[in-house]
């Protein structure tokens, strides 16, 4: 069963699938838009028909239970390699190995790999820096920081599954995030020098005023980004339609008396 959506409509309809398809999901990009396809005996194709009236049905040849890790490949984000457990990274690389699960986040979406690349340009410019993962998923954005060398790490989550999830590979990496389970628009937010947040637009314009750190946000098109009262965007990166950037509090570049990191 496949399904095509606008951009805009992603995030809603990555959330369906997941409740459809919890052991995993295929995604492709599409112009202007993304396609979500599963597999799925009767009873499940009726559902995904109740949900998305517009899916698309069609048979599949046998394999097909192992054909998903086709759509799960390796990406290189400088020195990082982030892969599944069944490929090897090479030798020369930062490996952060994410088993794709129902959480969110292996590293393949622009928008994941638009955050890995800030985050590394901003470690080899800061000394010392601590990171928030705010919406964590699978923990592929706190278990690269920690890699990376960002101390602490910790990462937060509204959704037990991404809690459990980002522990795990934070374990499969022997990484030491501390992870919680927490709505970042209401709980207290632990401090960090660079909260990481790729999450929907609107969530990171509500996020935004409670911090008063570096935000390394996403989750967003390069033609709509979030409008951040109090913020200077320090530097943006874009692909696929997708961009992400650096975002810091006024006050803080007031106090530090710079305009970049």
């Amino acid at each position: 069963m496949a399904v095509e959506v606008p951009a805009a409509e992603a995030e809603v309809a990555r959330a369906a699938f997941l409740a459809l398809f919890p052991a995993g999901f295929e995604e492709r990009d599409r112009d202007g838009g993304v396609e979500l396809a599963g597999y799925a005996e009767e009873t499940g194709a009726a559902a995904v028909r109740a949900a998305f009236p517009d899916a698309v049905e069609t048979e599949v040849a046998s394999g097909w239970e192992e054909r998903w890790r086709e759509f799960h490949r390796p990406v290189r984000v400088g020195p990082l390699w982030i892969g599944p457990t069944w490929e090897v990274p090479p030798k020369d690389a930062v490996a952060v190995v994410i088993e794709p699960a129902c959480a969110f986040g292996t590293g393949g979406h622009p928008t994941t790999r638009l955050c890995l690349e800030l985050l590394v340009e901003l470690r080899s410019e800061l000394a010392a820096a601590s990171v928030l993962d705010v919406g964590c998923g699978s923990g592929v954005l706190a278990v690269a920081a920690w890699r990376l060398g960002y101390r602490p790490v910790r990462a937060i989550d509204v959704d037990p599954a991404a809690v459990e999830e980002t522990r795990r590979n934070a374990a499969a990496n022997d990484a030491t995030v501390d992870v919680s389970l927490a709505d970042a628009l209401a709980a207290d937010l632990p401090y960090a020098d660079v909260v990481a947040a790729n999450i929907a637009r609107d969530t990171v314009e509500t996020l935004a005023p409670r911090l008063s750190c570096l935000l390394v946000a996403s989750g967003y098109l390069d033609t709509d980004p979030p409008r951040l009262d109090g913020f200077r965007c320090l530097r943006q990166h874009a692909t696929d339609g997708w961009a992400a950037g650096v975002y810091a509090p006024e006050e803080l570049l007031a106090r530090s008396r710079h305009s970049r990191v």
